[in-house]
């Protein structure tokens, strides 16, 4: 039986890279550095910033994505979208992810990025970012165009941030079949999900001038092995080279090494004003001016605008003159996170009944009236206890959690440099700090649900940690 290969695929050179995941130490390369087409693979950055804008509130899984004709016309591998059509980014991620699909991949780039050259240009922000340096993107599905470059070693850089980056979305890459809205849709990876021990991803990708391509990842034990292949000659072929290669990752790498993490890119900042499309990956789709800086210090502090009949001091600081001395911030954060302290109860007197009972009175107060007739003391007054209530007018039951600390002051530092970050949407909230077993929780109060929900969103994107509180 004679066996025709397509010319291009043999063409297609070969380059393959193995990676210890924990540490991100080079096992074994061969050609791992030289540009080449990526394919499919390239979808691991469109998915990558996917997960990025969720994360930063600049789309949810649940928007609803207008099909452009440009994406609808896409060739196959595509999930079928009909221009026009209106379906969840959710779907749209799933088809990507597991399908591969091209229409798919670029409705996720327009909505995230308006167009595909604006997304491109985010794409190679990222990239840059994330250390692959030897890599150009030009579209966001990996369909063969000039320029549109990639490498082996970049790819697997590419995987691995997907991995630590993302965690909670990386069990996309290992399901075999998926909801993808309008149909199932089956993995392109699935033979080898299915047969080697411990895979759980990447993504695959073909063309015919890149060839067989593979990102696949596998754990065993306490050892990850992430290995990358392009040029194979079929899924065949390729399948059983990046097997040898895991396999030979698994021998080299050491039992024990630490987890080290790679780290989150961290992008340059840029302004974007609202004649000029915006290519910060931070924008929200469309530019339109708006930009969430990524990098960049506070050069002054806004003053909230005062309730009415209030006159609460506001603490302003600019980087030049920092007006706030250490003894006013103490003396704010105190005054800030002040919550009523219980009373203790009177400690009862008893005094012996001629009958031999018990008879309480209460403790006289530490006064000159302790010495007077009783017919003449006064009548005692009883303090009012002032109690402090989180208004709930307007659905304002909600507040935001910004940490567990190990001591008041430091969730009070922390509520009052969160305040003073993020004046926008905590502004009107109260601060308040609760005493738990294990801490203190420092909490936002007072706020409505969509309020609560845009501050954590706002915060996330801050890199702070934050959960919302619900009503009780």
């Amino acid at each position: 039986m004679i066996v025709i290969v397509p010319l291009s695929a043999m063409a297609a050179p070969y380059a393959a890279y193995v990676m210890d995941a924990r540490t991100g130490k080079v096992i074994h390369s061969q050609n791992a550095d030289t540009r080449l087409h990526p394919a499919s693979l390239t979808k691991m950055m469109t998915l990558y910033i996917a997960f990025e804008a969720i994360k930063r509130g600049e789309i949810s899984l649940d928007s609803k994505v207008t099909i452009s004709k440009k994406a609808a016309a896409e060739p196959p591998s595509k999930l079928g979208l009909r221009a026009g059509q209106r379906i969840a980014l959710r779907y749209l991620i799933r088809a990507a992810a597991v399908k591969s699909a091209n229409d798919a991949a670029t409705a996720i780039g327009e909505a995230i990025g308006g167009s595909e050259a604006r997304f491109a240009r985010r794409m190679n922000r990222t990239a840059k970012a994330l250390g692959m340096n030897r890599t150009t993107f030009k579209n966001m599905h990996g369909l063969t165009e000039a320029g549109h470059l990639s490498t082996a070693h970049d790819m697997s850089i590419m995987g691995r941030h997907l991995l630590y980056d993302f965690p909670e979305y990386y069990n996309l890459f290992s399901r075999v079949t998926a909801d993808a809205g309008v149909r199932k849709v089956s993995h392109t990876n699935r033979r080898f999900l299915n047969s080697y021990k411990g895979a759980d991803g990447i993504k695959t990708g073909y063309t015919r001038a890149a060839g067989f391509n593979l990102t696949a990842s596998a754990e065993r034990g306490s050892e990850r092995i992430i290995v990358t292949v392009f040029g194979g000659k079929s899924t065949t072929s390729r399948n059983a080279q990046v097997t040898k290669l895991m396999d030979l990752g698994f021998r080299r790498a050491p039992s024990r090494a630490p987890l080290r993490k790679p780290q989150k890119p961290v992008y340059a900042d840029v302004e974007t004003s609202p004649s000029t499309p915006s290519t910060n990956p931070g924008s929200v789709a469309g530019g339109a001016g708006k930009t969430i800086r990524l990098v960049g210090a506070v050069k002054k502090s806004k003053r909230p605008q005062l309730r009415p009949g209030t006159a609460a001091p506001v603490l302003v600081a600019t980087v030049q003159e920092p007006l706030v001395t250490n003894a006013d911030i103490t003396a704010a954060l105190k005054e800030a996170v002040k919550t009523p302290e219980p009373q203790a109860a009177p400690v009862p007197n008893v005094t012996l009944a001629a009958a031999g009972g018990a008879v309480l009175r209460p403790a006289l107060r530490p006064s000159s009236a302790a010495t007077k007739p009783a017919a003449k003391r006064q009548k005692r007054v009883v303090e009012q206890e002032i109690v402090t209530r989180v208004s709930t007018s307007g659905g304002r039951h909600w507040g935001v959690n910004v940490g567990r600390f190990p001591s008041r002051y430091a969730a009070e530092k922390v509520l009052l440099k969160t305040a003073l970050a993020e004046m926008s949407t905590l502004d009107g909230s109260l601060r308040k700090v609760v005493r738990r077993p294990q801490g203190f929780d420092a909490n936002f109060l007072g706020m409505t649900r969509e309020t609560a929900d845009l501050a954590c969103r706002r915060l996330a994107a801050r890199q702070i940690s934050c959960f919302m509180i619900g009503p009780g």
